[in-house]
């Protein structure tokens, strides 16, 4: 799958600042990803991308591995099974990702002090991260920031897998397309992936502030103390409309994601059907 475009941490990552007291670097996607370009060169834009792609490999293997479990039992086919599947799934995918997010993350927030938005952690790789917060943090210390990122997949695997059979169900009824045809896939997807951009973007931010926030000598946040603390600071600091900052490079990134991975999976699901039918 191809590399997610930059992601719009720069603009998560301002924080606990009413608008016009700060220089703002970051105005947008466009002047966004240009300031990244200067700053830190094009490979720039890339950054974090071991780490990411390490995270959804983690996050996403045991999301769906789960979530077909649960299918072939046919639990799913019970009132809300969707929903409730999706969002279990998804909180043990991101509890096993939960260090990659937490070095993407890290990774992604450095830049040229003249431009830095939110603590700077000076990584120089994923390995050498990883080495770095278990050296100074211990176990726990891999797993910082992990309150905010389980609810923030727990959201957005459920609408996702959720709105992605309903959407998918729909078109089929619909009779638009070829019932078998991978372009069902591809229309429920694009419908799922707008369900994931709007309720995933609050927790995106609040995820990127618990995870790249500095820590005392205990491990333990110097700015938010979780989940909801973070939650209630940021709305009354900063306003609700915080809550939805980099919405648009969100979707530039969750959107595409959601389509890609709803039809590989789908298209996957078919393969391994037709298998089992030749095979039995």
């Amino acid at each position: 799958m191809a590399s997610d475009p930059p992601d719009p941490q720069p603009l998560a990552l301002r924080g606990l600042q009413a608008r016009g007291t700060y220089p703002r670097h970051y105005r947008g996607f466009v002047a966004s990803v240009a300031a990244v370009a200067r700053a830190d060169g094009l490979f720039g834009l890339q950054k974090g991308l071991a780490a990411g792609l390490l995270y959804q490999g983690l996050m996403n293997g045991v999301r769906f591995y789960c979530y077909s479990l649960v299918c072939q039992a046919g639990l799913n086919q019970q009132p809300g099974g969707t929903v409730v599947a999706g969002a279990v799934a998804g909180a043990l995918g991101a509890f096993v990702g939960s260090p990659a997010y937490l070095v993407k993350t890290q990774l992604q927030a450095q830049t040229v002090a003249a431009m830095a938005v939110g603590h700077q952690h000076h990584h120089q790789s994923v390995l050498g991260a990883l080495e770095t917060i278990w050296r100074q943090q211990g176990l726990a210390g891999l797993w910082r920031g992990v309150g905010g990122a389980v609810p923030r997949v727990m959201v957005g695997s459920a609408a996702q897998l959720a709105t992605f059979a309903s959407a998918k169900a729909w078109v089929q009824e619909q009779q638009w397309l070829p019932e078998d045809s991978w372009l069902v896939a591809l229309a429920g997807g694009m419908i799922s992936s707008v369900a994931v951009v709007a309720v995933m973007t609050p927790f995106d931010v609040v995820s990127t502030r618990l995870y790249n926030q500095p820590v005392d000598g205990a491990g333990r946040g110097q700015l938010y103390g979780g989940l909801t603390d973070c939650l209630v600071k940021i709305w009354r600091q900063e306003g609700p409309l915080a809550l939805y900052k980099g919405l648009g490079p969100a979707y530039l990134r969750l959107g595409p994601h959601t389509i890609l991975s709803m039809l590989f999976w789908d298209e996957l699901r078919k393969l391994a059907r037709r298998h089992q039918h030749q095979g039995a």
